[in-house]
């Protein structure tokens, strides 16, 4: 965590005053607000929040100094590309952004690598996060105007994001939609819950695949996109993602939850074509999946 005194007077907004102290752009800056990774006097506030004197800031999860963030060789799974976005299939146990015990071996790393970036270009923008432990699709913009049309898509709801789970417990009904508020856990900020303090509306649809005889393999459709929201609102209606070490009960071994972001569909930028892209989860996923059938 990083703790930041505002000893002079300042009167901005909160993303203009931290875009010179962390080194970082402004919309790193608004998406860790968004996350409530950033609290002013121990309180959750908007990119819009003015700075005063004597303010106390918290940033979580972020290295101190940013600008150090290089570019490495990895090997990517680019489903798709052209000149303004490309879609990559992220593997489980990948961290997107760098953080705190992940300096270089991060989704960004290995874009800013792709793209023959050094740290005074303008980096490539990811347009929406999933888990470290989640695999699955990922939007990346290649310039600030894609990324501010996908980013205010997403908000509209015109990004359709569907993802496959497996849940511990066997769902009775074929289809529902859980509907409940999240935000930060007070006990532990790491965690996220279904609360109605400090919390932003969340809405997650599904649908039943399959019934194995201890589980459900489901389809979920985000109308909204918090933090963690598919782990949290499937541990809220008792039907919690397996392997999930944070939210779950059932620990088959050590590859991540069973989450896997297996497609996204947007208008582009430029051309307002709609493109829908899906990819199949690990063999990993596959692996525990042939567990319980054969149960």
């Amino acid at each position: 965590m990083k703790l930041i005194s505002v000893d002079e007077k300042s009167d901005i907004r909160i993303d203009k005053y931290l875009i010179d102290i962390l080194n970082i752009s402004r919309s790193r800056i608004q998406k860790l607000i968004e996350e409530e990774k950033i609290l002013v006097n121990d309180a959750i506030v908007k990119s819009s929040h003015i700075v005063r004197v004597d303010d106390e800031i918290k940033i979580e999860d972020i290295i101190e100094e940013t600008n150090d963030v290089l570019p490495v060789k990895m090997n990517l799974d680019i489903v798709y590309e052209d000149k303004y976005l490309l879609v990559i299939n992220k593997p489980s146990g990948m961290v997107v952004h760098p953080s705190i015990g992940h300096y270089n071996d991060t989704l960004v790393n290995g874009i800013m690598y792709h793209y023959n970036l050094s740290n005074d270009n303008n980096r490539a923008g990811i347009v929406h996060r999933i888990d470290k432990d989640t695999s699955g699709l990922l939007l990346i913009a290649k310039d600030d105007d894609t990324h501010f049309y996908l980013s205010k898509e997403i908000q509209k709801r015109n990004v359709n994001r569907i993802y496959l789970a497996l849940v511990s417990g066997v769902i009775p009904h074929d289809t529902g939609t859980i509907d409940a508020p999240i935000g930060r856990d007070l006990n532990d900020r790491k965690k996220m819950n279904v609360t109605d303090v400090n919390s932003k509306n969340a809405i997650t649809n599904f649908k039943v695949l399959k019934r194995y005889k201890t589980a459900t393999l489901i389809e979920c459709k985000l109308d909204t996109g918090r933090t963690h929201q598919i782990r949290v609102h499937m541990k809220y209606i008792g039907y919690p993602i397996i392997n999930d070490s944070v939210y779950g009960k059932q620990i088959i071994n050590d590859y991540g939850q069973m989450l896997h972001a297996k497609t996204i569909g947007f208008n582009h930028p430029i051309t307002k074509e709609y493109m829908e892209f899906s990819v199949d989860a690990e063999k990993e996923f596959y692996e525990i999946l042939k567990k319980y059938e054969e149960e």
